[in-house]
């Protein structure tokens, strides 16, 4: 006899049909920009050192958030216009002369693009039990009825650095520092300063972004049975030693592994 929710053949019994609030993509695009010669903001503690610099080198680059705003088309029912701004942490390695010890610096660069995805319409108010009037947020506000945008971003590649003169016509100063989060500012613990004199960073990032409008809707589903885990929770009281025991020998880390064939074994 086959098992309670299961066909002779294997497969699951649907039970029944219910009804599911679920976020549906309407509109979705893939995309990698080359973010030219964005300025990076730095605190006025920070600033003293770009002032003073000899060189620097680019240690790494994060996206730390991403604003999003939404809004309809007048001349395009049903599409909607995404404005997008990054903002990305850039470590840098400062030097200061021959013979004096290098500086970490942190700083902000922002980019901005604009995106425009189909949604759908609506003619109705939405309100959820679970609204807080504390939110002041617009987008969140329970009167609009608006999809909503989602961004997902890799972390970028930095593509190339530089230090130039503020006067310098390739310094692009974009939104400014004015615009930074007061989250991100509070983060950094101090103000940031625009490059109304002395030296600038310049950096160069390739982001990949995918962009997705998404739209509650109810939707029909089979149901085949509830999802319980097949996985036991491990206990966590074993000896540390015995676990160290159990961890397999990093071989890799001690005799790296040669390239495939195909790839390119020089810089």
């Amino acid at each position: 006899m086959p098992e309670r929710g299961y066909h002779r053949d294997g497969t699951m019994n649907c039970k029944e049909a219910v009804c599911v609030d679920a976020g549906r993509v309407y509109d979705s695009c893939a995309d990698k920009d080359c973010a030219e010669d964005m300025q990076v903001y730095f605190t006025d503690r920070d600033r003293m050192l770009i002032d003073h610099a000899t060189g620097i080198r680019t240690k790494g680059a994060e996206v730390l958030t991403t604003c999003i705003d939404v809004e309809a088309l007048p001349f395009n029912r049903g599409y909607y216009s995404c404005d997008l701004t990054f903002y990305f942490e850039i470590t840098l390695e400062v030097y200061s002369g021959h013979g004096v010890p290098t500086n970490t610096v942190c700083g902000i660069a922002t980019f901005s693009k604009k995106v425009i995805l189909y949604g759908g319409e609506g003619g109705v108010k939405v309100f959820r039990s679970e609204f807080c009037p504390e939110a002041h947020d617009r987008q969140e506000m329970p009167t609009r009825n608006m999809p909503r945008c989602t961004v997902q971003v890799a972390e970028p590649v930095i593509l190339g650095a530089q230090l130039v003169e503020a006067c310098d016509k390739r310094c692009s100063c974009g939104c400014g520092c004015c615009a930074i989060p007061e989250s991100i500012q509070h983060r950094f613990g101090g103000c940031f300063v625009d490059c109304r004199e002395g030296k600038t960073v310049l950096v160069t990032l390739g982001v990949f972004t995918i962009v997705q409008l998404i739209r509650n809707v109810q939707m029909l589903m089979p149901v085949y049975d509830f999802c319980m885990p097949s996985k036991e929770c491990a206990p966590s009281s074993e000896n540390p030693c015995e676990l160290f025991r159990k961890m397999s020998f990093p071989v890799d880390e001690f005799f790296p592994p040669k390239a495939e064939s195909g790839e390119c074994g020089c810089c």
